[in-house]
């Protein structure tokens, strides 16, 4: 194998994935009188950041016509079959990890709605929702007054960029499908698991954009004073040398 791209879900390491930092495994199944073989490969790989080496586990069901085997003794690559089903075993979702200074009932939220977004993707997008609303209470009091969802992505207005602004009331807008029920209980607007997703990517956006931009500046701007009050201490001892001599 050449290698491919690949990050990790526990420290955010991008790294390529050899055959020494992984194992796979591909079990065959052919139930009689049934549409064709089925295959589910299972995958390990270990994080090759040395500070990390935590691994994940994967498995994917494909649909197979046949059993092929290839020329010679490689092994046969059935990557390219369509996908029935795709589970992330270890860790349980794709949630990407988050410091701890961003409030735990927020990440907390962020975490099931990656959770369920193939299990429910209606839950998903509600939770994505709650998890806006977190997100907007939180890193905004003082300039958005708490009410409805609705009111509060209002008064967001001219705060944020238009784009951002219209992807946080689109959150809000597929969160309700899942939220409440339509008049008509016989209409049915379903979300899509890559639907949920792109709300999930939203809400990491978010958090990275305003929790840890804010905090790094912090960090950056404190750095900064820090040297400052240094090079100011240096300066006085060597004027005070001076003074003396």
């Amino acid at each position: 194998m050449n290698g491919f791209s690949w990050v990790c879900p526990y420290c955010g390491h991008a790294a390529t994935i050899r055959d020494e930092d992984m194992c796979s495994y591909d079990s065959i199944l052919y139930i009689k009188n049934t549409d064709g073989y089925r295959c589910l490969t299972s995958v390990f790989i270990v994080c090759p950041n040395a500070k990390c080496r935590r691994f994940t586990l994967t498995a994917t069901l494909r649909q197979l016509e046949s059993v092929f085997r290839p020329n010679g003794s490689g092994r046969p690559d059935y990557s390219g079959r369509p996908i029935l089903r795709e589970w992330s075993l270890i860790p349980e979702s794709k949630a990407k990890s988050f410091p701890d200074y961003i409030p735990k009932p927020i990440l907390d939220d962020y975490g099931e709605a990656c959770l369920i977004r193939d299990l429910s993707p209606k839950a998903s997008a509600t939770l994505s929702r709650r998890c806006l609303q977190g997100i907007i209470r939180d890193f905004w009091r003082g300039k958005v007054k708490p009410g409805r969802l609705a009111r509060e992505i209002e008064q967001l207005e001219g705060l944020v960029d238009d784009d951002t602004w219209q992807a946080i009331d689109g959150v809000r807008s597929v969160g309700n499908i899942g939220a409440h029920m339509e008049e008509d209980i016989n209409v049915i607007v379903d979300v899509e698991p890559h639907e949920a997703q792109l709300l999930v990517e939203l809400i990491e956006i978010l958090l990275k954009e305003w929790y840890v931009a804010r905090q790094q500046k912090r960090l950056h701007l404190e750095a900064i004073r820090k040297l400052s009050a240094e090079k100011e201490s240096a300066r006085k001892v060597e004027r005070d040398k001076g003074s003396r001599s």
